[in-house]
């Protein structure tokens, strides 16, 4: 019923403006991600596709800042601090909304010039640079990120917010320059963290059956997931491990696994119940290495885990790591090997070889199979003697 009262809503304003505004203005709305986003677009911030030279680039900014250009910066902000969106996902937004003011596939040069205008006018320190028949986008952040390109000014890193359109391009060997606007209010670091997904809507997720044997039983699951979710994160880079470990699941994910999860460890020791977590990482799902799967290195949240067909080490430490905290909310700490990445988890009492990291002892918890069955407390022969790094740790009282 919500849902259709906010379709009703969107169409009487669209009747309402077009009444009112005659052709100065126009009304758009689209759904995004389980809500309706509507604005208005004015006539003036409606400018002519800049070719690629920062003179022209310079007085398509100049135009748009003197349009009207403040209902749609107001709409997004609202609906950003309504929906709470983290970055990354107000990102997403502005690029549909980008898409509605001028289609990627008619002129690309337009397109990214309203997404870095309405980035830099939410506040955020963005850059527009050239590089032969390329427009560069990049934003100030200051975080861990790896796999895209990046410059630095001042001593501040800047990231490269669109390279995934120019996947074969070497930014190395044809440098951007930088297109010198100023833009008072873009003063924000943007961040890649992802603390909290949208709601999706409901009719978008799908069942996928899920099974495993543990201690001669098998357990089944039928989980809801949500392709909305491959789509937020088509174009995400390598963060850096706290912020990959901390990606929640969807709502409707969530209620459809956790519960159900502590149910069956319900009863069980707490070492007992970890062990569960660690083999249904381990067995529900079949394992192939992301040069295979995708054809280059790629971390999956832990829903796009539940997701995929196939996944690797990193997808399931953070899928165990993320049940673990869940249900249980153990210190643990991520051993990165030169190829491998594996879990340690603080008990009460240490189990088996335990490993010593900041005057604490972690007991190796193995969520991805091995040619040996690993129990708790066992590290892979192969790794025993191979010197690892421990990239995160997490410590429930901070």
């Amino acid at each position: 019923m919500g849902h259709l009262l906010r379709i009703f809503g969107t169409l009487l304003l669209l009747l309402t403006l077009s009444t009112s505004y005659g052709q100065h203005k126009r009304a758009v709305s689209f759904e995004f991600y389980g809500g309706v986003f509507y604005t208005i677009f004015d006539t003036s911030i409606v400018v002519p596709a800049p070719v690629l030279s920062a003179a022209a680039i310079k007085q398509a900014y100049l135009c748009l800042n003197s349009g009207a250009y403040q209902p749609v910066l107001d709409s997004l902000l609202a609906y950003k601090k309504k929906e709470e969106l983290n970055d990354w996902l107000y990102y997403q937004l502005i690029r549909k909304t980008a898409e509605e003011l001028s289609p990627k596939a008619i002129n690309y040069s337009r397109y990214t010039l309203y997404k870095w205008f309405l980035l830099a006018k939410s506040g955020y320190d963005a850059r527009l640079a050239l590089s032969r028949d390329r427009i560069i986008f990049y934003v100030f952040n200051d975080e861990d990120i790896s796999d895209i390109p990046f410059f630095m000014v001042d001593q501040r890193k800047f990231m490269c917010l669109n390279y995934h359109d120019y996947p074969k391009a070497d930014l190395n060997l044809d440098p951007p320059v930088p297109v010198q606007i100023i833009v008072p209010e873009a003063t924000k670091s943007f961040s890649y963290k992802v603390t909290k997904l949208p709601d999706f809507k409901p009719e978008n997720y799908e069942e996928k059956k899920l099974e495993f044997v543990y201690k001669h039983k098998a357990y089944h699951f039928n989980v809801k997931l949500s392709k909305d979710v491959e789509a937020i994160f088509a174009n995400y880079p390598g963060v850096n491990f706290e912020t990959y470990f901390n990606i929640p699941l969807s709502k409707e994910t969530y209620s459809s696994l956790i519960p159900l999860l502590k149910k069956n460890t319900q009863g069980m020791s707490q070492k007992k119940g970890v062990d569960y977590l660690m083999r249904f990482t381990r067995y529900a799902f079949l394992y192939q290495d992301d040069e295979d799967n995708f054809g280059a290195e790629k971390r999956l949240s832990p829903e796009e885990t539940l997701f995929a067909s196939h996944s690797d080490c990193d997808d399931r430490v953070a899928l165990f790591f993320y049940l673990v905290k869940e249900i249980y909310n153990l210190p643990m700490i991520a051993m990165l090997y030169p190829t491998h990445i594996t879990m340690g988890v603080q008990f009460s009492q240490p189990i088996g070889d335990a490993i010593l990291y900041n005057g604490k002892l972690y007991s190796v918890c193995e969520p991805t199979p091995q040619k040996e069955d690993l129990p708790i407390g066992t590290i892979s022969a192969k790794l025993k003697s191979t010197p690892y790094q421990v990239v995160y740790q997490y410590d429930p009282s901070h």
